[in-house]
């Protein structure tokens, strides 16, 4: 089912929600959190290995109660300041948060993916994690008797990622560094997939991933869905756009001002005219 994106977000997306909006390095699906933003959607618990600033925004915001993850920054720039302020300070609303590593993220959206119930894991052993997050439980191997540590399987309410192409039928390409996409779509309930664009005929690309139509809820057409992450084959990263959200985001007011007139007034549409420009 391909739909506009405020459609597919108003959708599929409701408060009090599990979202994962996933996307390694490039095809982040920044225009999807943005449209969450703009529908003013609350109480989400948010999942993402990597938060940057999409999630800063929309923490900033005031969308999110929790943050589920294993690493958050501004990559090559810093702190995500409206992150450490809600954590901190509770502003807007005070966030809470649930840390894993890599390794635990990636094999719970797996189990989520597989039907499991939860994912096993020597790597937390020795770390402080144990201690500090509740959904990390020891565990001993009933066959070797060897102590490992459990975790839940990840399945969200909805998983959103952004990809190069679709085609009209609904299934999905995308290529280039890919991090727990397809996992995070197979585990979800529902899923959305923002695309640079949608075509009659997929081609063949090398180190394709597929999501075929029967595992995708609805695509959204959303030429530079990704920006300003980059989408491989289509733009690149548009590092100046991270340099200044440092800058943005570490005061109130301003972010304050970014919401009101910059986001308010940049539509998908917009955001195509930047990109090609």
């Amino acid at each position: 089912m391909i739909l506009p994106l405020d459609v597919g977000i108003r959708e599929l997306v409701h408060d009090g929600d599990t979202v994962a909006l996933e996307g390694f390095t490039h095809l982040i699906p920044v225009a999807a959190g943005h449209e969450i933003i703009r529908q003013g959607l609350r109480d989400l618990t948010l999942v993402r290995m990597t938060p940057d600033i999409v999630y800063d925004q929309m923490i900033g915001a005031g969308c999110a109660r929790k943050l589920v993850f294993s690493w958050g920054g501004n990559p090559g720039v810093g702190s995500l300041h409206r992150f450490r302020d809600a954590v901190q300070n509770g502003w807007p609303v005070p966030l809470e948060i649930e840390e894993h590593s890599h390794a635990g993220m990636a094999n719970r959206y797996v189990a989520g993916a597989s039907g499991l119930p939860f994912a096993v894991l020597r790597g937390y052993l020795g770390t402080d994690l144990v201690g500090r997050t509740t959904e990390i439980a020891p565990i001993d191997c009933p066959f070797t008797g060897e102590k490992l540590t459990a975790v839940p399987a990840l399945t969200p309410d909805v998983t959103i990622v952004h990809a190069q192409r679709a085609d009209r039928a609904g299934n999905v390409q995308l290529w280039g560094i890919t991090g727990v996409q397809k996992e995070a779509v197979l585990a979800a309930r529902r899923s959305l997939v923002t695309v640079e664009e949608v075509v009659d005929e997929l081609t063949p690309v090398p180190g394709q991933v597929m999501l075929p139509a029967r595992v995708v809820t609805a695509v959204a057409e959303v030429p530079g869905g990704a920006a300003p992450s980059y989408a491989h084959g289509y733009y690149a990263r548009d590092n100046a756009a991270y340099q200044a959200w440092d800058t943005i985001s570490r005061d109130r007011e301003r972010f304050s001002r970014w919401l009101d007139d910059d986001l308010a007034s940049t539509r998908p549409a917009d955001r195509e005219e930047q990109v090609s420009s």
